[in-house]
């Protein structure tokens, strides 16, 4: 079956996105312009440009144009950190303690990741809520797509921001498993529990958008006071 007009369109966009020729805050050519670079009519610019901005990707403003998605710390927080107050509200989490080591990966990691590489850049992070201990975090990455980021630390609050701005990845979707488990001697430690103490384990695969999966991440959540809040649509 061929690919409809409106997908080359959104394939056209999203490979421009993805290699920073349009980096965050970029206008994009217009409906008419986009049309006639490409060869198909104004509606089907329009519908491609739609459906951009349902994934997120755009944003449309009245009389300027349309923008790729300036992703702020705010926005990334808000939509991957889960922890809530039981009325929804959201506290920025506050970096405790980061290290940042490049080493082999696991079998797992190289299964998972795009690239399949033989080794990893893992970020640790042990981050607080109102001055409790909550959150330890292990982030692993394929090197090729984040030349640098080592000599980056320490790292900002929200990585998906410095992913974007930085290296041209746009978290698009993360998929997540979540269990109760008791808590390792080194999570206990770092968090400030008694040996298997109760936490939920979180293991999250974060997919771009070329659908590829940029990141792994393991984190152990203290939720005692605290919701994992998660919308679904």
């Amino acid at each position: 079956m061929a690919t409809p007009l409106y997908q080359t369109v959104i394939d056209t966009i999203v490979a421009r996105i993805a290699s920073g020729e349009l980096p965050s805050g970029a206008l994009l050519p217009s409906e008419t312009q986009l049309g006639a670079e490409l060869g198909v009519s104004q509606g089907t610019a329009r519908k491609a440009l739609s459906e951009l901005e349902k994934r997120g990707l755009v944003q449309r403003a009245q009389g300027r144009g349309t923008f790729v998605t300036l992703r702020t710390p705010e926005m990334s927080l808000f939509n991957f950190f889960r922890l809530r107050s039981p009325d929804g509200t959201l506290t920025a989490p506050e970096l405790v303690s980061e290290t940042v080591i490049r080493r082999q990966a696991t079998a797992e990691e190289r299964a998972a990741l795009f690239g399949r590489p033989e080794e990893v850049i893992e970020i640790r992070r042990v981050r607080s809520v109102g001055g409790r201990r909550t959150t330890h975090e292990r982030s692993c990455l394929p090197p090729a797509l984040y030349p640098g980021i080592v000599d980056r630390a320490p790292l900002p609050n929200a990585l998906y921001v410095l992913y974007q701005r930085a290296y041209s990845i746009i978290i698009v979707r993360a998929d997540e498993k979540l269990r109760a488990v008791g808590a390792p001697a080194d999570v206990a430690a770092a968090l400030e529990l008694g040996e298997g103490a109760p936490v939920l384990l979180m293991r999250r695969a974060a997919v771009d958008v070329l659908d590829r999966v940029v990141e792994l991440r393991v984190c152990h959540l203290v939720s005692e006071g605290l919701d994992y809040f998660v919308t679904l649509s």
